[in-house]
């Protein structure tokens, strides 16, 4: 179960930082000073490296067990 939460996380944390969603979303509506942190391409690029690390963590343990199950 943790295998797809990982990859889930991943897919989301790598699609949603460059979607319209992320430009209208909750903080950036009550918060303003949060809108120019939230829209610089850096922090969605860091938030994209974190998702990458998620699907690599995933896709990891992932293999792991098919292997495991192989033997």
């Amino acid at each position: 179960m943790y295998i797809a939460y990982f990859i889930e996380v991943g897919l989301l944390l790598v699609l949603v930082p460059w979607s319209a969603f992320w430009e209208r979303n909750y903080f950036v509506e009550t918060l303003p000073q949060v809108a120019d942190l939230i829209r610089n391409n850096f922090v969605r690029g860091a938030i994209s490296g974190l998702g990458v690390v998620n699907l690599y963590a995933g896709f990891t343990d992932l293999a792991a067990i098919m292997a495991a199950r192989h033997k």
